[in-house]
């Protein structure tokens, strides 16, 4: 299998077979993954309080444990994910 060492590597993908014919021969390689990952420097962080409908957060705390994730930071993703998007517009 080959490792992907670069973002620049990885081609554009004209459908979701081509996408997925590449993957099942590609992998990205482990150091490109940890320099990837976002770690926030405690200090970056400030707490806030969100009040939620009681329903509104069981279905939220149900999506995290299906996904294996704290539901703070599936939250958390959810609103990095949807500024990402605003930012694009």
């Amino acid at each position: 299998m080959k490792s992907i060492r670069s973002w620049s590597d990885l081609p554009h993908f004209d459908s979701e077979e081509d996408e997925a014919k590449y993957w099942s021969e590609h992998q990205l390689d482990a150091r490109l993954m940890q320099s990837s990952m976002h770690r926030p420097d405690v200090r970056e962080s400030t707490t806030i309080t969100l009040r939620f409908d009681p329903r509104m957060l069981s279905r939220i705390k149900r999506i995290a444990r299906r996904r294996y994730l704290n539901y703070q930071s599936m939250i958390k993703q959810w609103l990095s994910e949807r500024m990402e998007e605003e930012m694009k517009d």
